[in-house]
């Protein structure tokens, strides 16, 4: 039997952009996000998240739906051009903003639910990339991010849990890599004029591990010996199996596919420095840690947030990496050397489930960073064709159901017989929302939102799924 332990958290997750809408309301300033939506073919079904699903009017409807579920935890990210809509540190600050949040987060509390609160969920205030180049701007974005958060902490000590970034991969690579994210910069021209996709990424990753070691310093310097919380960065990664296991170029390709991913980032908070693997093929295209910065980051973690849905097979590239190459020199494929594929079709190209990979991926970061503390901060699926389904067909969501249930016995498995010390689950998502390039074609939520009619949710039945489930693996005091 496998079982979680008595104090394991589990609920819901979503991101601002994607859920809140009310994009001029209360004071709030543009996004680089709400500027990328409004370049024509960009987003799938040009749609942006003006509206979303309206959750920033919607709170007491939202909580309530938490408390449906039986969720005990709320993780949500905050929207930076709300709290100081121009985004700098000598900008003024929006009080409207601010209050939303602590009201929020009072509500949540006052429901029995704990809030998860991510700082940066890639919604970076416009402002910032216009005046000095956002993220790619080393001496400028890591102080104005943290006195963003020193204000959030301050304004928020009710909050035990925080989260510095969301997936530091995805604000780079797609967004300065392929173009496919806001800011949209790439070296390929006939998606943008501007960008290099071959040295800005890994500019942009090295100035988000700065800017999270510093806001790490300053929690733990200056409010966590009176707040008594804890901080830490979320990343994604997927695990990896080669495509030929008796070819050691595929076997090592895996590993390094790994480490372009997780460890580019998690590397650097646990050891401060970057893998070996990056600096040989990417030189000095990969940004040096000075003393200091080293310093800085090396240990700035209370807790490692996993976000996890697929694993790949990897196939070793012959020959040097091209200059863009982000992915260690090897190919992405959902089927090996026999033929057999790693799982079954979702919506999404990206995702295809296979849970004994998430166990897989639970051991290989803790063996590799000392068995840190994990919370799976997402964890989720979409289902092909879901947004072509008639309303009934859709909330008897049996796919998601089943994925979440073998994702979660995976867990289960790797807490109780593998050492993983695994704290936390928060499903994505809370509802159907505005997935990003994709619009609103893709739905991963366990909440079906009818964004055509008022936004009415109606629960599906992954939603009520949960519960018994863990009522059943988590170990009664």
């Amino acid at each position: 039997m496998s079982f979680l332990p008595s104090d394991f958290l589990w609920g819901f997750a979503t991101a601002s952009y994607q859920i809140e809408g009310a994009i001029e309301q209360d004071g709030r300033g543009p996004s680089i996000w709400d500027t990328f939506c409004a370049k024509p073919g960009k987003i799938a079904d040009g749609s942006s998240g003006v509206e979303a699903c309206d959750s920033y009017n919607r709170t007491a409807e939202d909580i309530a739906l938490l408390k449906s579920y039986g969720a005990n935890t709320y993780r949500f990210s905050i929207c930076w051009s709300r709290i100081i809509p121009l985004g700098g540190r000598n900008d003024p600050v929006n009080q409207a903003g601010i209050d939303h949040y602590v009201k929020f987060v009072d509500d949540l509390l006052e429901a029995g639910i704990t809030p998860f609160i991510t700082l940066f969920h890639w919604d970076l205030p416009d402002g910032l990339d216009k005046r000095y180049g956002g993220l790619l701007n080393k001496e400028e974005f890591p102080l104005d991010f943290e006195n963003y958060a020193r204000i959030m902490f301050k304004s928020i000590p009710k909050c035990k849990n925080w989260i510095t970034f969301n997936e530091p991969w995805c604000s780079a690579i797609p967004g300065y890599n392929l173009g496919a994210f806001a800011p949209g910069r790439t070296s390929d021209r006939t998606k943008s004029p501007v960008g290099d996709s071959a040295r800005e990424p890994w500019i942009v990753g090295h100035n988000l591990i700065l800017a999270h070691g510093r806001a790490v310093k300053a929690y733990r310097d200056d409010f966590k010996p009176t707040q008594g919380g804890q901080i830490g960065i979320t990343l994604n990664g997927d695990y990896a199996y080669p495509w030929d296991p008796q070819d050691p170029e595929d076997v090592a390709a895996c590993e390094r596919r790994i480490e372009f991913v997780i460890s580019w980032f998690a590397d650097p908070v646990y050891f401060g420095r970057y893998p070996e693997s990056m600096r040989k093929q990417l030189g000095d295209r990969l940004p040096e840690f000075t003393p200091e910065e080293a310093a800085l980051v090396k240990g700035s973690n209370d807790f490692y947030g996993m976000n996890h849905y697929t694993a790949n097979y990897i196939k070793h590239k012959p020959g040097p990496a091209s200059d863009d190459d982000f992915l260690g020199n090897l190919e992405l494929l959902f089927e090996n050397k026999n033929g057999d594929s790693i799982g079954p079709e979702t919506q999404s190209v990206w995702l295809r489930p296979y849970p004994i990979g998430f166990r897989h991926l639970l051991n290989w970061i803790s063996k590799r960073y000392n068995y840190p503390t994990i919370y799976v901060t997402e964890n989720g699926t979409s289902i092909k064709g879901e947004n072509d389904l008639p309303l009934e067909q859709v909330l008897e969501d049996d796919f998601r159901s089943k994925n979440y249930e073998s994702y979660i016995r995976a867990m289960a498995d790797a807490s109780t017989h593998d050492g993983v010390i695994v704290k936390g689950y928060m499903a994505w998502s809370l509802m159907d929302n505005f997935e990003w390039a994709d619009g609103y074609e893709t739905r991963f939520g366990v909440t079906y939102v009818d964004h055509k009619n008022g936004q009415k949710r109606y629960p599906k039945k992954s939603g009520k799924s949960l519960k018994p489930l863990f009522d059943s693996l988590i170990k009664k005091d």
